[in-house]
């Protein structure tokens, strides 16, 4: 694959997984991959600032009453939380419409107003998806007239439902409407400030009571959960209300007056306090990435605001930063994968996806980052998997070529084997030990000359031929044709161990097929000529010995030069079958040919 290539494809496994992470099902999967995070990190110590009052099964039994609360019980719930000495009390009940009630209404507007610390709840309906305008909850207008601070309770899931996000604010009208928690903190109505010149973009922060909130896409906050649900200490609802001026129906005529014992131990004093419901029946909770029971949603403004006071923030990685970063390290995989074997791939790919879930479990442990993790395991996936199509592809080029280039030269059997082992063709040479024959024919330039060039190539193709079948069929290769002289290898580019005997074998039997050569072309009144053959065994540098353009597997060395020299000493000698051999070859076969001593040659 061309270099640009080799950068395009990251870039191309980048932008389909952007497409992938467009459907649920995989922004789910990353979901749950994150959420996995905090399991692994478990609960943590939280401060003793927060209370949560509870609304729960205790207070429905002990008032028996039903849903909604009468107002003056909330407003008996102010009065002793002030007295109790609570820093902050914060309703996660929506009071947006006035009860049946003015009195009451009046009681718990005139109480918040008395404590001058509670902030209650509104909200901001979209109903842009629907196409109906946006709608703004207020808390009721005798709330708003005395001054008491208010903001909204909306929660926006992830695809999934969970709460992974706080929602800052949210904006109608051009305006900005803080969250309860924001607004707490602050404790005022920032719906009424300028503070929105604090709210830019992704990398921007709020600025709350000298707390700077990371703000992640324009109005949310990733909550750093502190545990599942009920991980910050309750107090039943009807406990606190439950002094001496007030009857709990539910008790059956017994005075607990348990308020007191609540106040006198000091549980409240200077504490944030939140009331909201932790009962299934008022459709209060969802789930977190802890899983398991759904959480209350006023536990998660709790764990907000203990978020903000310990400034235990959660960022998310820049993401164009983020994406540049995967860019490099697919880059850098692509090279590795493709110069790593598929099973050593496998390996390196599971131990990166390990090392992946640890980098992000590091990150979120001791950094405070969310980076994603499902979407970098399938980037490694594709990136292996382009990998090993690549490396399937370049075996299929390369076995072509293997067999174009030696299926005329080589047994089938043996380029087969060879195709088994691509790499013993690979570019370089080494030094093994092979049996080389070189034949030529006599005075081939005299008879070239005596004859038409239409029949020299005739002879000279019948001749070639017959002698590479003979050569092919024991396992031998043509190196190469220089004119009308013949060179073959054996021993390589697969061992061979009788190397030596089949090159002899060859020799005899192209003499004997030279015969029948002789024997044909004098039937046909056509001239035919002798040859020559030298045999010689030992080291030779054997291997892809050409440019890296232009492919030449062949042998060189002494062992080779002395091959070439017994063939043309042949002439000299004028041996009867017209073939000599080495005593090196000779040390290979001495058991199995019969051979007459010639002379000593260098």
């Amino acid at each position: 694959m061309s270099r640009y290539r080799s950068f395009f494809l990251p870039v191309l496994i980048l932008i389909i997984l952007k497409i992938i992470f467009l459907i649920p099902v995989f922004d789910s999967l990353e979901y749950k991959a994150q959420d996995s995070l905090f399991h692994m990190r478990g609960p943590r110590q939280i401060s003793e600032d927060i209370v949560i009052i509870a609304i729960d099964d205790e207070s429905f039994s002990a008032l028996n009453t039903t849903w909604p609360f009468p107002r003056d019980y909330h407003a008996k719930l102010i009065e002793n939380l002030s007295e109790a000495g609570a820093k902050l009390i914060i309703f996660d009940i929506e009071f947006t419409e006035n009860s049946r009630y003015p009195e009451s209404d009046k009681l718990l507007a005139n109480a918040a107003a008395a404590s001058n610390n509670v902030v209650f709840a509104g909200k901001v309906l979209h109903g842009k998806a629907h196409g109906d305008p946006d709608q703004l909850l207020t808390p009721i207008g005798d709330i708003v007239a005395n001054g008491s601070p208010w903001g909204i309770v909306n929660m926006n899931s992830d695809s999934d439902n969970a709460i992974r996000k706080y929602s800052l604010f949210e904006e109608m009208d051009n305006h900005k409407y803080y969250s309860i928690g924001v607004a707490g903190l602050a404790n005022s109505r920032l719906y009424q400030s300028d503070w929105a010149d604090h709210l830019h973009s992704e990398d921007a922060h709020l600025t709350v009571a000298n707390h700077k909130i990371p703000i992640y896409k324009h109005n949310k906050a990733i909550i750093n959960y502190y545990g599942p649900a009920s991980s910050f200490p309750h107090i039943s609802y009807a406990s606190v209300i439950d002094d001496s001026t007030m009857a709990m129906p539910g008790y059956q005529g017994i005075e607990f007056d348990e308020f007191y014992s609540i106040r006198d131990s000091g549980i409240l004093q200077d504490k944030i306090v939140l009331i909201g419901a932790t009962i299934d029946e008022l459709h209060d909770k969802f789930p977190t990435p802890f899983g398991g029971e759904w959480t209350p949603g006023v536990e998660i403004h709790a764990n907000f605001i203990e978020m903000v006071q310990n400034g235990d923030y959660l960022y998310a990685v820049n993401p164009w930063l983020y994406m540049l970063l995967e860019f490099v390290a697919l880059l850098l995989l692509w090279f590795a994968f493709r110069k790593l074997k598929p099973q050593l791939s496998v390996l390196a790919l599971l131990i990166l996806f390990a090392l992946q879930y640890l980098l992000a479990y590091y990150l979120f442990e001791r950094q405070s980052y969310l980076i994603p993790i499902v979407q970098p395991v399938l980037a490694l996936l594709f990136i292996y998997v382009a990998s090993l199509i690549c490396h399937y592809l370049d075996s299929l080029k390369e076995k072509r070529f293997i067999r174009q280039a030696f299926q005329q030269y080589m047994a089938p059997e043996l380029v087969s084997e060879l195709l088994k082992n691509p790499k013993k063709l690979s570019y370089g040479g080494s030094l093994q030990e092979i049996s080389v024959l070189f034949s030529d024919i006599r005075s081939f330039t005299t008879y070239s000359e005596n004859h038409s060039p239409e029949e020299t190539v005739n002879i000279l193709k019948e001749y070639l031929t017959a002698m590479v079948n003979v050569i092919v069929e024991n396992q031998g290769i043509l190196d190469k044709f220089v004119g009308d002289e013949i060179m073959a290898l054996f021993g390589t580019p697969l061992p061979l161990p009788n190397h030596a005997l089949n090159a002899c074998k060859v020799a005899l039997q192209m003499r004997e097929k030279m015969t029948e050569l002789q024997e044909k072309w004098r039937s046909e009144g056509k001239e035919s000529f002798e040859i020559g053959i030298g045999v010689n065994t030992g080291s030779a540098v054997v291997g892809n010995l050409g440019s890296e353009q232009i492919f030449d597997y062949t042998a060189i060395g002494d062992t080779i030069n002395l091959g070439a020299r017994l063939e043309s000493i042949n002439k000299e000698y004028d041996t009867p079958k017209h073939i000599i051999i080495s005593e090196f070859t000779y040390e290979h076969v001495k058991e199995l040919v019969e051979v007459r001593y010639l002379d000593e040659v260098k």
